[in-house]
């Protein structure tokens, strides 16, 4: 959801009630659902200071210059380390990385390694 409001520059709501939507229709998807809604919120709601500590700790890259599921990658990353304290921080490290090797580039889970690790690390 936080990929397609970027990519297509409109507001995280509007995704979000299309999912919504969806996921009404899909029972199956009620856990998975609520616990991505609560990302996104959680994201959009501290997404200043998500981005502050992304800027400050990927040298040498800006957030307009990183590929667009990176951003929402490190975004996701850097809201369960920094506001969610269930997850612990290595699986929430891991988590982005496999994502990473998934659905962006060869270079992005090193990337994205090290800019969560940095930030873990400043907590």
């Amino acid at each position: 959801m936080l990929y397609a409001a970027d990519v297509r520059q409109i507001p995280v709501a509007d995704i979000l009630g299309a999912e919504a939507g969806r996921a009404a229709g899909e029972p199956d998807r009620q856990a998975s659902w609520l616990y991505a809604r609560e990302i996104v919120d959680g994201v959009s709601d501290h997404r200043t200071e998500i981005d502050d500590l992304i800027s400050a700790h990927a040298q040498g890259w800006t957030l307009a210059r990183m590929p667009a599921v990176d951003r929402a990658i490190l975004r996701i990353g850097v809201w369960e380390l920094r506001y969610n304290d269930e997850i612990p921080t290595a699986v929430a490290i891991d988590e982005a990385v496999e994502s990473a090797k998934e659905l962006s580039t060869d270079e992005s889970s090193g990337f994205v390694h090290g800019v969560l690790a940095a930030i873990a690390r400043a907590a």
